[in-house]
Protein backbone atom coordinates (compact mmCIF):
# COMPACT_ATOMS: atom_id res chain seq x y z
CA UNK A 1 0.00 0.00 0.00
CA UNK A 2 1.34 3.35 -1.23
CA UNK A 3 2.32 5.45 1.96
CA UNK A 4 1.38 8.85 2.47
CA UNK A 5 3.19 11.60 4.96
CA UNK A 6 1.46 12.19 8.09
CA UNK A 7 0.01 15.73 8.77
CA UNK A 8 -0.43 16.98 11.92
CA UNK A 9 -3.51 15.81 13.79
CA UNK A 10 -7.04 17.69 12.83
CA UNK A 11 -8.69 18.62 15.71
CA UNK A 12 -12.75 17.88 16.43
CA UNK A 13 -15.45 20.67 16.74
CA UNK A 14 -14.59 23.26 19.57
CA UNK A 15 -11.26 21.99 19.74
CA UNK A 16 -7.74 24.41 19.16
CA UNK A 17 -5.81 24.46 16.13
CA UNK A 18 -2.73 22.80 16.20
CA UNK A 19 -2.23 24.35 13.27
CA UNK A 20 -3.45 26.47 9.93
CA UNK A 21 -4.92 23.33 8.14
CA UNK A 22 -7.19 22.35 11.54
CA UNK A 23 -9.21 25.05 11.87
CA UNK A 24 -11.20 24.97 15.56
CA UNK A 25 -14.35 26.07 16.68
CA UNK A 26 -14.73 28.74 19.64
CA UNK A 27 -14.91 27.91 23.09
CA UNK A 28 -18.56 27.94 22.45
CA UNK A 29 -20.81 30.50 23.00
CA UNK A 30 -22.26 31.55 26.04
CA UNK A 31 -25.09 29.29 27.12
CA UNK A 32 -28.43 31.49 26.26
CA UNK A 33 -26.58 31.46 22.91
CA UNK A 34 -25.69 27.97 22.74
CA UNK A 35 -29.24 27.36 23.99
CA UNK A 36 -30.78 29.50 20.51
CA UNK A 37 -28.42 27.86 18.26
CA UNK A 38 -29.75 23.81 19.36
CA UNK A 39 -33.29 25.26 19.25
CA UNK A 40 -32.91 26.38 15.61
CA UNK A 41 -31.05 23.43 14.59
CA UNK A 42 -33.96 21.41 16.25
CA UNK A 43 -36.33 23.41 14.99
CA UNK A 44 -35.43 22.84 11.51
CA UNK A 45 -35.05 19.27 11.73
CA UNK A 46 -38.29 19.02 13.29
CA UNK A 47 -40.16 20.33 10.61
CA UNK A 48 -38.21 18.79 8.30
CA UNK A 49 -39.25 15.71 9.95
CA UNK A 50 -42.52 15.99 10.38
CA UNK A 51 -42.74 16.69 5.97
CA UNK A 52 -40.97 13.17 5.97
CA UNK A 53 -43.33 11.56 8.56
CA UNK A 54 -46.52 13.35 7.78
CA UNK A 55 -45.92 11.07 4.65
CA UNK A 56 -44.68 8.08 5.90
CA UNK A 57 -47.82 8.10 7.83
CA UNK A 58 -49.92 8.96 5.42
CA UNK A 59 -48.28 5.94 3.15
CA UNK A 60 -49.42 3.58 5.93
CA UNK A 61 -52.57 4.62 6.29
CA UNK A 62 -54.75 6.08 3.22
CA UNK A 63 -52.23 6.62 0.04
CA UNK A 64 -52.65 2.96 -0.79
CA UNK A 65 -56.24 2.78 -1.81
CA UNK A 66 -56.19 6.63 -3.73
CA UNK A 67 -52.75 6.83 -5.62
CA UNK A 68 -52.87 2.64 -6.71
CA UNK A 69 -56.73 1.73 -6.71
CA UNK A 70 -55.81 -1.30 -8.92
CA UNK A 71 -54.17 -3.06 -6.70
CA UNK A 72 -54.90 -5.09 -3.98
CA UNK A 73 -54.81 -3.72 0.03
CA UNK A 74 -51.40 -5.84 0.25
CA UNK A 75 -49.82 -4.23 -3.66
CA UNK A 76 -51.23 -0.91 -2.70
CA UNK A 77 -49.17 -0.76 0.43
CA UNK A 78 -46.38 -1.83 -0.55
CA UNK A 79 -46.79 0.78 -3.57
CA UNK A 80 -47.01 3.27 -1.29
CA UNK A 81 -44.18 2.62 0.92
CA UNK A 82 -42.13 2.28 -2.60
CA UNK A 83 -43.07 5.76 -3.16
CA UNK A 84 -41.83 6.24 0.55
CA UNK A 85 -38.36 4.87 0.20
CA UNK A 86 -38.06 7.18 -2.95
CA UNK A 87 -37.35 9.97 -0.54
CA UNK A 88 -34.43 8.13 0.86
CA UNK A 89 -32.88 7.40 -1.84
CA UNK A 90 -32.80 10.82 -2.70
CA UNK A 91 -31.66 11.54 0.31
CA UNK A 92 -27.59 10.60 -0.36
CA UNK A 93 -27.76 12.91 -3.26
CA UNK A 94 -28.64 15.67 -1.33
CA UNK A 95 -26.44 15.15 1.02
CA UNK A 96 -24.08 15.65 -1.72
CA UNK A 97 -24.85 18.53 -3.42
CA UNK A 98 -26.08 20.39 0.10
CA UNK A 99 -22.63 18.78 1.51
CA UNK A 100 -20.80 20.78 -1.42
CA UNK A 101 -22.56 24.23 -0.64
CA UNK A 102 -21.91 23.27 3.22
CA UNK A 103 -17.61 22.50 2.81
CA UNK A 104 -17.48 25.27 -0.12
CA UNK A 105 -19.67 28.27 0.69
CA UNK A 106 -20.69 28.07 4.29
CA UNK A 107 -23.18 25.71 6.87
CA UNK A 108 -25.68 28.75 7.09
CA UNK A 109 -26.48 28.40 3.49
CA UNK A 110 -27.39 24.57 3.43
CA UNK A 111 -29.89 25.53 6.47
CA UNK A 112 -32.10 27.66 4.61
CA UNK A 113 -31.97 26.23 1.26
CA UNK A 114 -32.85 22.64 2.92
CA UNK A 115 -35.95 23.95 4.76
CA UNK A 116 -37.67 25.58 1.80
CA UNK A 117 -37.00 22.64 -0.43
CA UNK A 118 -38.53 20.25 1.67
CA UNK A 119 -41.38 22.60 2.90
CA UNK A 120 -42.42 23.34 -1.07
CA UNK A 121 -42.73 19.75 -1.90
CA UNK A 122 -44.56 18.67 1.39
CA UNK A 123 -47.18 21.53 0.93
CA UNK A 124 -47.43 20.13 -2.53
CA UNK A 125 -47.86 16.55 -1.81
CA UNK A 126 -51.50 17.70 0.10
CA UNK A 127 -52.46 19.09 -3.07
CA UNK A 128 -52.01 15.91 -5.98
CA UNK A 129 -55.03 14.90 -6.99
CA UNK A 130 -56.46 11.00 -6.47
CA UNK A 131 -55.50 8.55 -9.11
CA UNK A 132 -59.37 8.38 -9.24
CA UNK A 133 -58.79 12.31 -10.79
CA UNK A 134 -55.68 12.19 -12.94
CA UNK A 135 -55.07 8.79 -13.14
CA UNK A 136 -51.26 7.78 -13.78
CA UNK A 137 -49.84 11.10 -13.03
CA UNK A 138 -50.84 11.21 -9.27
CA UNK A 139 -48.55 8.67 -8.60
CA UNK A 140 -45.69 9.99 -10.58
CA UNK A 141 -46.44 13.39 -9.21
CA UNK A 142 -45.99 11.88 -5.66
CA UNK A 143 -42.93 9.95 -6.94
CA UNK A 144 -41.16 13.50 -8.24
CA UNK A 145 -42.50 15.26 -4.68
CA UNK A 146 -41.40 12.58 -2.36
CA UNK A 147 -37.74 12.96 -4.29
CA UNK A 148 -37.94 16.78 -3.55
CA UNK A 149 -38.82 15.82 -0.12
CA UNK A 150 -35.35 13.53 0.42
CA UNK A 151 -33.11 16.08 -1.61
CA UNK A 152 -33.75 18.66 0.87
CA UNK A 153 -34.33 16.49 4.02
CA UNK A 154 -30.60 14.53 3.00
CA UNK A 155 -29.03 18.21 3.02
CA UNK A 156 -30.92 19.39 6.46
CA UNK A 157 -29.14 16.84 8.77
CA UNK A 158 -25.41 17.88 7.70
CA UNK A 159 -25.87 21.77 8.29
CA UNK A 160 -27.90 20.90 11.55
CA UNK A 161 -25.33 18.95 13.11
CA UNK A 162 -22.69 21.08 12.13
CA UNK A 163 -24.17 24.20 13.20
CA UNK A 164 -24.54 22.65 17.01
CA UNK A 165 -20.88 20.53 16.55
CA UNK A 166 -19.09 23.17 15.35
CA UNK A 167 -20.19 25.87 17.99
CA UNK A 168 -20.55 24.13 21.10
CA UNK A 169 -17.54 24.00 24.15
CA UNK A 170 -15.76 20.95 24.08
CA UNK A 171 -17.16 19.03 26.95
CA UNK A 172 -20.51 19.37 26.08
CA UNK A 173 -20.72 19.15 22.28
CA UNK A 174 -22.66 15.49 22.93
CA UNK A 175 -25.40 17.30 24.61
CA UNK A 176 -25.70 20.15 22.36
CA UNK A 177 -25.41 18.20 18.90
CA UNK A 178 -28.50 15.75 20.44
CA UNK A 179 -30.92 18.61 19.63
CA UNK A 180 -30.64 17.72 15.89
CA UNK A 181 -31.18 14.41 17.04
CA UNK A 182 -34.45 14.76 18.44
CA UNK A 183 -35.82 16.47 14.95
CA UNK A 184 -36.85 13.47 13.96
CA UNK A 185 -39.10 12.62 17.43
CA UNK A 186 -40.14 16.07 17.21
CA UNK A 187 -41.41 16.02 13.84
CA UNK A 188 -43.20 12.37 14.04
CA UNK A 189 -44.97 13.93 17.33
CA UNK A 190 -46.18 17.07 15.32
CA UNK A 191 -47.15 15.31 12.31
CA UNK A 192 -48.86 11.92 13.75
CA UNK A 193 -50.47 14.37 16.44
CA UNK A 194 -52.43 16.02 14.14
CA UNK A 195 -52.89 12.90 12.01
CA UNK A 196 -54.52 11.02 15.33
CA UNK A 197 -56.83 14.22 16.01
CA UNK A 198 -57.32 14.71 12.60
CA UNK A 199 -58.58 10.68 12.35
CA UNK A 200 -60.76 10.78 15.52
CA UNK A 201 -62.50 13.90 14.73
CA UNK A 202 -63.21 12.60 10.74
CA UNK A 203 -65.06 9.61 9.82
CA UNK A 204 -63.21 6.90 7.79
CA UNK A 205 -64.42 8.46 4.42
CA UNK A 206 -64.10 12.10 5.27
CA UNK A 207 -59.89 11.34 6.54
CA UNK A 208 -59.29 9.31 3.37
CA UNK A 209 -61.13 12.44 1.03
CA UNK A 210 -59.37 15.26 2.39
CA UNK A 211 -57.98 14.91 6.04
CA UNK A 212 -55.19 13.11 5.45
CA UNK A 213 -53.75 16.22 3.46
CA UNK A 214 -54.18 19.00 6.19
CA UNK A 215 -50.97 18.43 8.12
CA UNK A 216 -49.12 18.83 4.71
CA UNK A 217 -51.23 21.92 4.37
CA UNK A 218 -49.53 23.08 7.98
CA UNK A 219 -45.88 22.35 6.96
CA UNK A 220 -45.94 25.73 4.64
CA UNK A 221 -46.16 27.38 8.13
CA UNK A 222 -44.06 25.97 9.81
CA UNK A 223 -41.38 25.64 7.33
CA UNK A 224 -41.89 29.63 7.52
CA UNK A 225 -41.40 29.53 11.46
CA UNK A 226 -38.64 27.57 11.34
CA UNK A 227 -36.54 29.98 8.27
CA UNK A 228 -37.47 32.43 10.78
CA UNK A 229 -35.96 30.99 13.46
CA UNK A 230 -32.80 30.20 11.41
CA UNK A 231 -32.46 34.23 9.39
CA UNK A 232 -30.04 35.29 11.93
CA UNK A 233 -27.80 31.97 12.94
CA UNK A 234 -24.15 32.97 12.37
CA UNK A 235 -21.48 30.70 10.41
CA UNK A 236 -19.42 28.49 12.59
CA UNK A 237 -15.97 28.95 14.06
CA UNK A 238 -14.11 26.03 11.46
CA UNK A 239 -15.95 26.97 8.31
CA UNK A 240 -15.02 30.87 9.35
CA UNK A 241 -11.89 29.59 9.97
CA UNK A 242 -11.38 27.35 6.36
CA UNK A 243 -12.30 30.73 4.63
CA UNK A 244 -9.56 32.43 6.40
CA UNK A 245 -6.70 30.48 5.88
CA UNK A 246 -7.91 29.23 2.38
CA UNK A 247 -8.36 25.82 3.43
CA UNK A 248 -11.70 25.08 1.68
CA UNK A 249 -12.17 21.91 -0.56
CA UNK A 250 -12.46 22.61 -4.00
CA UNK A 251 -14.25 19.31 -4.53
CA UNK A 252 -15.39 17.72 -1.15
CA UNK A 253 -16.98 14.68 -2.12
CA UNK A 254 -14.16 13.80 -4.44
CA UNK A 255 -11.77 13.95 -1.29
CA UNK A 256 -13.87 11.83 0.66
CA UNK A 257 -14.63 9.23 -2.14
CA UNK A 258 -10.94 9.20 -2.94
CA UNK A 259 -9.38 9.19 0.36
CA UNK A 260 -11.77 8.46 3.36
CA UNK A 261 -14.01 5.71 1.36
CA UNK A 262 -13.54 2.95 3.98
CA UNK A 263 -14.92 6.10 6.38
CA UNK A 264 -17.89 5.99 4.65
CA UNK A 265 -18.84 2.68 4.02
CA UNK A 266 -18.54 2.57 7.34
CA UNK A 267 -20.73 5.58 8.81
CA UNK A 268 -23.55 4.44 6.51
CA UNK A 269 -23.17 0.93 7.56
CA UNK A 270 -23.14 1.72 11.20
CA UNK A 271 -26.05 4.25 11.13
CA UNK A 272 -28.97 1.60 9.42
CA UNK A 273 -29.94 0.48 12.30
CA UNK A 274 -30.64 3.61 13.38
CA UNK A 275 -33.11 4.08 10.39
CA UNK A 276 -34.18 0.34 9.84
CA UNK A 277 -35.49 -0.11 14.02
CA UNK A 278 -37.03 3.57 14.09
CA UNK A 279 -39.24 3.06 10.84
CA UNK A 280 -40.05 -0.58 11.70
CA UNK A 281 -41.60 0.89 14.38
CA UNK A 282 -43.10 3.97 13.63
CA UNK A 283 -44.09 3.12 9.46
CA UNK A 284 -44.15 -0.80 9.10
CA UNK A 285 -45.65 -1.60 12.69
CA UNK A 286 -48.71 0.81 11.73
CA UNK A 287 -49.39 -1.07 8.13
CA UNK A 288 -48.94 -4.35 9.85
CA UNK A 289 -51.45 -4.15 13.14
CA UNK A 290 -53.82 -1.71 11.73
CA UNK A 291 -54.16 -3.94 8.55
CA UNK A 292 -53.61 -8.10 8.74
CA UNK A 293 -53.93 -7.81 12.68
CA UNK A 294 -57.17 -5.48 12.51
CA UNK A 295 -56.25 -3.11 15.62
CA UNK A 296 -57.58 0.03 15.67
CA UNK A 297 -55.83 2.76 13.90
CA UNK A 298 -56.53 5.63 16.45
CA UNK A 299 -55.07 3.20 19.42
CA UNK A 300 -51.69 2.75 17.45
CA UNK A 301 -51.30 6.24 16.68
CA UNK A 302 -50.85 6.62 20.17
CA UNK A 303 -48.96 3.64 21.05
CA UNK A 304 -45.81 4.65 18.70
CA UNK A 305 -46.35 8.25 19.43
CA UNK A 306 -45.72 7.19 23.21
CA UNK A 307 -42.99 5.64 22.41
CA UNK A 308 -41.09 8.27 20.14
CA UNK A 309 -41.75 10.48 23.20
CA UNK A 310 -40.25 8.49 25.34
CA UNK A 311 -37.57 8.01 22.78
CA UNK A 312 -36.93 12.08 22.90
CA UNK A 313 -37.14 12.32 25.92
CA UNK A 314 -34.32 9.92 26.78
CA UNK A 315 -31.48 11.08 23.59
CA UNK A 316 -30.21 14.32 25.19
CA UNK A 317 -29.32 12.35 28.82
CA UNK A 318 -28.21 9.76 26.76
CA UNK A 319 -25.42 12.45 24.41
CA UNK A 320 -24.38 14.03 27.95
CA UNK A 321 -23.58 10.30 28.89
CA UNK A 322 -21.84 10.34 25.07
CA UNK A 323 -19.29 13.43 26.52
CA UNK A 324 -18.29 11.30 29.84
CA UNK A 325 -17.85 7.80 28.69
CA UNK A 326 -17.30 8.82 24.84
CA UNK A 327 -19.62 7.68 21.84
CA UNK A 328 -18.31 4.14 20.81
CA UNK A 329 -19.20 2.34 23.65
CA UNK A 330 -23.25 4.04 23.57
CA UNK A 331 -22.98 2.94 19.71
CA UNK A 332 -21.80 -0.20 20.32
CA UNK A 333 -24.45 -1.24 23.20
CA UNK A 334 -27.49 0.46 21.27
CA UNK A 335 -26.51 -1.63 17.88
CA UNK A 336 -26.09 -5.10 20.32
CA UNK A 337 -29.61 -4.21 22.10
CA UNK A 338 -31.15 -3.72 18.97
CA UNK A 339 -30.09 -7.32 18.01
CA UNK A 340 -30.80 -8.90 21.03
CA UNK A 341 -34.58 -6.99 21.20
CA UNK A 342 -36.29 -7.72 17.27
CA UNK A 343 -37.60 -11.15 17.97
CA UNK A 344 -39.18 -10.16 21.15
CA UNK A 345 -40.28 -7.15 19.06
CA UNK A 346 -41.92 -9.09 16.51
CA UNK A 347 -43.43 -11.32 18.78
CA UNK A 348 -44.44 -8.33 21.35
CA UNK A 349 -45.98 -7.02 18.26
CA UNK A 350 -47.80 -9.97 16.82
CA UNK A 351 -49.90 -10.39 19.97
CA UNK A 352 -52.54 -8.09 18.85
CA UNK A 353 -52.50 -6.57 22.76
CA UNK A 354 -52.43 -2.94 22.87
CA UNK A 355 -49.71 -3.14 25.98
CA UNK A 356 -47.72 -5.83 24.71
CA UNK A 357 -47.58 -4.07 21.50
CA UNK A 358 -46.12 -0.88 23.78
CA UNK A 359 -43.89 -2.68 25.29
CA UNK A 360 -42.33 -4.08 22.03
CA UNK A 361 -42.15 -0.37 20.49
CA UNK A 362 -40.98 1.68 23.56
CA UNK A 363 -37.85 -1.69 23.49
CA UNK A 364 -37.06 -1.23 20.49
CA UNK A 365 -36.99 2.50 20.23
CA UNK A 366 -34.85 2.78 23.58
CA UNK A 367 -31.96 0.39 22.47
CA UNK A 368 -32.23 2.11 19.17
CA UNK A 369 -31.88 5.66 20.61
CA UNK A 370 -28.66 3.91 22.54
CA UNK A 371 -26.83 4.93 19.14
CA UNK A 372 -28.50 7.45 17.54
CA UNK A 373 -28.03 9.86 20.18
CA UNK A 374 -24.48 10.08 19.88
CA UNK A 375 -24.68 10.54 16.58
CA UNK A 376 -24.98 14.13 16.41
CA UNK A 377 -21.55 14.29 17.48
CA UNK A 378 -19.73 11.43 16.62
CA UNK A 379 -20.17 11.40 12.95
CA UNK A 380 -18.76 15.13 12.28
CA UNK A 381 -16.12 14.26 14.85
CA UNK A 382 -14.92 11.52 12.36
CA UNK A 383 -13.96 13.67 9.26
CA UNK A 384 -11.42 16.83 9.07
CA UNK A 385 -13.15 20.07 8.84
CA UNK A 386 -12.48 20.83 5.31
CA UNK A 387 -14.79 17.97 4.26
CA UNK A 388 -16.99 17.53 7.67
CA UNK A 389 -20.25 18.57 6.18
CA UNK A 390 -20.03 16.21 2.73
CA UNK A 391 -18.98 13.19 4.68
CA UNK A 392 -20.78 13.55 7.71
CA UNK A 393 -24.02 14.03 5.77
CA UNK A 394 -23.42 11.40 3.33
CA UNK A 395 -22.60 8.73 5.64
CA UNK A 396 -25.40 9.66 8.02
CA UNK A 397 -27.67 9.38 4.66
CA UNK A 398 -26.50 6.37 3.41
CA UNK A 399 -27.39 4.72 6.17
CA UNK A 400 -30.94 6.13 5.33
CA UNK A 401 -30.86 3.99 2.03
CA UNK A 402 -29.51 0.72 3.45
CA UNK A 403 -31.74 0.89 6.83
CA UNK A 404 -34.85 3.34 5.94
CA UNK A 405 -35.55 2.75 2.08
CA UNK A 406 -35.83 -0.86 2.40
CA UNK A 407 -37.84 -1.51 5.69
CA UNK A 408 -41.17 -0.66 5.14
CA UNK A 409 -40.91 -2.52 1.92
CA UNK A 410 -39.04 -5.43 3.04
CA UNK A 411 -41.04 -5.92 6.37
CA UNK A 412 -44.76 -5.52 4.80
CA UNK A 413 -43.66 -8.61 1.85
CA UNK A 414 -42.03 -10.72 4.82
CA UNK A 415 -45.41 -10.22 7.00
CA UNK A 416 -47.87 -10.81 4.10
CA UNK A 417 -48.01 -15.01 5.15
CA UNK A 418 -50.22 -16.05 8.22
CA UNK A 419 -48.64 -16.16 11.73
CA UNK A 420 -45.64 -14.10 13.57
CA UNK A 421 -43.92 -12.18 10.62
CA UNK A 422 -40.61 -13.97 12.29
CA UNK A 423 -39.02 -13.07 8.75
CA UNK A 424 -39.03 -9.15 9.89
CA UNK A 425 -37.14 -10.32 12.52
CA UNK A 426 -34.23 -12.31 10.81
CA UNK A 427 -33.97 -9.02 8.69
CA UNK A 428 -33.78 -6.82 11.35
CA UNK A 429 -31.52 -8.80 13.11
CA UNK A 430 -29.02 -8.66 10.45
CA UNK A 431 -29.41 -5.24 9.96
CA UNK A 432 -28.27 -4.75 13.64
CA UNK A 433 -25.45 -6.95 13.45
CA UNK A 434 -23.79 -5.26 10.55
CA UNK A 435 -24.25 -1.72 11.94
CA UNK A 436 -22.50 -3.98 15.16
CA UNK A 437 -19.69 -4.50 13.12
CA UNK A 438 -19.32 -1.20 11.78
CA UNK A 439 -19.24 0.83 14.84
CA UNK A 440 -16.87 -2.24 16.21
CA UNK A 441 -14.42 -0.67 13.29
CA UNK A 442 -14.59 3.14 14.04
CA UNK A 443 -12.44 4.57 16.62
CA UNK A 444 -13.65 6.73 19.76
CA UNK A 445 -13.67 10.09 18.99
CA UNK A 446 -13.01 12.04 22.48
CA UNK A 447 -10.50 14.54 21.52
CA UNK A 448 -7.76 12.69 23.55
CA UNK A 449 -7.92 9.28 21.36
CA UNK A 450 -8.82 11.04 17.68
CA UNK A 451 -6.54 10.01 14.81
CA UNK A 452 -8.18 11.86 12.15
CA UNK A 453 -6.13 13.57 10.02
CA UNK A 454 -6.39 16.77 7.72
CA UNK A 455 -8.88 16.41 5.21
CA UNK A 456 -6.01 17.17 2.74
CA UNK A 457 -4.45 13.35 3.70
CA UNK A 458 -5.33 10.66 1.62
CA UNK A 459 -6.65 8.38 4.37
CA UNK A 460 -7.96 10.16 6.98
CA UNK A 461 -11.16 8.52 7.51
CA UNK A 462 -10.38 5.04 6.64
CA UNK A 463 -6.80 5.01 8.43
CA UNK A 464 -8.45 5.90 11.86
CA UNK A 465 -10.83 3.06 11.44
CA UNK A 466 -8.63 0.38 10.27
CA UNK A 467 -6.24 1.31 14.01
CA UNK A 468 -9.54 1.33 15.74
CA UNK A 469 -9.74 -0.84 18.96
CA UNK A 470 -12.13 -4.27 17.62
Amino acid sequence: MRQHPSPPPVPSPGTPPADPDGPAASDGPAGPSMLRLALASLAGTAIEFYDFFAYGTAAALVLGPLFFPSFSPLAGTLAAFGTFGVGFLARPLGSVVFGHIGDRYGRRPVLLASLLLTGLATVAVGCVPSYASIGIAAPLLLLLLRFLQGLGLGGEWGGAVLLTAEHAPEGRRGLWSSFPQMGPATGFLLANGLMLALSGLLSDARFGAWGWRVPFWGAGLLALAGLWLRRSVEETPQFRALTETGRRAEAPLTEVLRGHWRLLLLTGGAMSVGYAVFYAVTTWSLAYTTGPLHMDRTLMLAVVMAAVLLKGLVTAPLAALGDRWGRRPLCLAGSAACALWMFPFVALLSSGDALLVAVGCVGALLAMVLMYAVAGAYLPELYAPRIRCTGAAVGYNLGGVLGGALTPVVATALAAGSGPPWGVAVYLTAVALVSLGCFALLPETRPAALPVRDGAGADTGAGAAEAAPA
